[in-house]
């Protein structure tokens, strides 16, 4: 069983200004208008969420006894929800990998992951949400944020002593044109 916790834990990086911002209180999802179908639930499917627990196995299919195939191991990780099955999610990671969870490891807590995708390449988080702006600091690949706020072109994150603007497409964990309250 592989576990992970998604390169060591993002940090932040090389912090521009001095003292701490005080976090936001994360404000209620609103998920893609665009979305096609609804789950079981009665949410939409494909929709964003995040892990709950430090410790989340990932079965190969919904229930417990499928097979554990890995296991996460950071709280707070986006996933993406693809399927849905009574009281199990498939969901998908910023990797692309897929698997199934019980919903109650699930929290409707809106995260990111700033940049997946890319190697070495930072992220300015800016003071505005305008290119233009100052950048505040600089976020490395795989930093965890929490969502505050998303108008469909930038959003508001924050972490433990940092908050600031990031465009939303440098972000795996929200929609493109998605707006979140």
């Amino acid at each position: 069983m592989k576990r992970i916790g998604f390169r060591g834990v993002p940090f932040l990086f090389a912090m521009l200004f001095a003292g701490a911002v005080a976090l936001l209180p994360l404000a209620a999802p609103s998920y893609a208008a665009d979305a096609l179908e609804r789950g079981a639930s009665g949410l939409p499917l494909p929709r964003f969420v995040s892990l709950s627990s430090s410790e989340v196995n990932v079965r190969i299919g919904p229930s417990f006894n499928h097979k554990v195939v890995w296991t996460y191991t950071k709280s707070g990780l986006p996933v993406e929800v693809i399927r849905e099955f009574g009281n199990w999610r498939q969901v998908r990671d910023a990797e692309g990998d897929e698997g199934w969870v019980h919903q109650s490891l699930l929290s409707g807590r809106r995260t990111v992951l700033v940049s997946p995708w890319s190697q070495n390449e930072n992220v300015p988080l800016r003071a505005e949400a305008k290119q233009a702006a100052r950048p505040t600091a600089y976020l490395e690949p795989y930093v965890l944020g929490n969502v505050n706020r998303c108008d469909g072109s930038w959003c508001e994150i924050s972490g433990r002593g940092w908050r600031g603007q990031v465009p939303q497409s440098l972000l795996w964990g929200v929609y493109p044109r998605e707006e979140v309250d």
